[in-house]
C-alpha cells in the first residue's frame, strides 16, 4: 500500500512515530552496566577477567579500544557470550506514560463521510490510535472506493447505528454497543442508518 493509498489520518499517525535516531552503542557503557548489574567494583571485574584494574577502567571510559582477546576474556570475566557484549539491553517499558483527553477537545480531522476527533494525540509513537468519528455517510456512493491501510482495527458504535461494510462479508447492521474487530488491510466503509449522525469509537493497530 502507498502513502497516497493509506488514509491521511492514519498516515500522519504512523509519521508522528518515525524518524526516532538510533542510538549507537558505547561499549564502555555497556561493559559498565554489565558489572555494576553484579555489584562488582571495577577490581573485583577486573579480577573475574583476568585484566589489570587500569584496563578495565580505560575500556569502560573508551579511553582504549580492546582487542578480540581482552573482549573474550571480559565476555568469560562477565559470564556471558560476546555477542552480548554488543547487544544493548532491552530498554524497559516507559513508566507512567499518560495523555488525558477531555470531552470535545481532541485534535479533529474532517473527510466529506467522517469527522475524526483524535484521542491522545499528546502522545507520539503510539501503538494504537483512538479515535471517536461522527458518522456523516450515509450511501456507499458517497466513498470513493475501500477505506483500507495496514493494521487491524476496532469499531466500537457509542451512538445511533451504523451498517458495516467489508470487502469479503455481508454488510452488518450494527447500534449502540455493538463492536467489531478487523483485518484493515481489507476494504471497509460505515454510513449511519439512524437519523441523526452516529458516534464511534475506532481504535486502530500502528505496528
Amino acid at each position: 500500500m502507498t502513502a497516497k493509498q493509506e488514509p491521511s489520518l492514519i498516515r500522519l499517525a504512523r509519521e508522528s512515530g518515525e524518524n526516532s535516531p538510533v542510538e549507537p552503542l558505547n561499549l564502555g557503557a555497556r561493559v559498565r552496566e554489565l558489572r555494576k548489574a553484579r555489584n562488582w567494583t571495577l577490581e573485583q571485574a577486573a579480577q573475574q577477567a583476568g585484566l589489570a584494574r587500569s584496563t578495565l577502567s580505560k575500556i569502560e571510559n573508551e579511553q582504549m579500544s580492546p582487542t578480540f582477546e581482552l573482549m573474550k576474556k571480559l565476555a568469560e570475566g562477565l559470564g556471558i557470550g560476546m555477542p552480548q557484549l554488543f547487544t544493548p539491553p532491552q530498554k524497559a517499558q516507559v513508566n507512567g506514560r499518560m495523555d488525558v483527553t477531555r470531552s470535545d477537545t481532541g485534535a479533529t480531522h474532517v473527510t466529506p463521510t467522517y469527522e475524526h476527533e483524535l484521542l491522545a494525540s499528546g502522545l507520539t509513537k503510539k501503538a494504537m490510535l483512538p479515535y471517536r468519528a461522527r458518522i456523516r455517510a450515509r450511501s456507499m456512493d458517497e466513498f470513493d472506493g475501500w477505506v483500507r491501510h495496514d493494521g487491524e482495527e476496532f469499531l466500537y458504535v457509542l451512538t445511533g447505528s451504523v451498517r458495516l461494510f467489508t470487502e469479503f462479508y455481508e454488510p452488518v447492521e450494527m447500534k449502540r454497543g455493538d463492536s467489531s474487530y478487523y483485518d484493515a488491510s481489507m476494504g471497509h466503509n460505515v454510513v449511519s442508518t439512524s437519523a441523526e449522525d452516529a458516534l464511534i469509537l475506532w481504535v486502530t493497530s500502528l505496528g
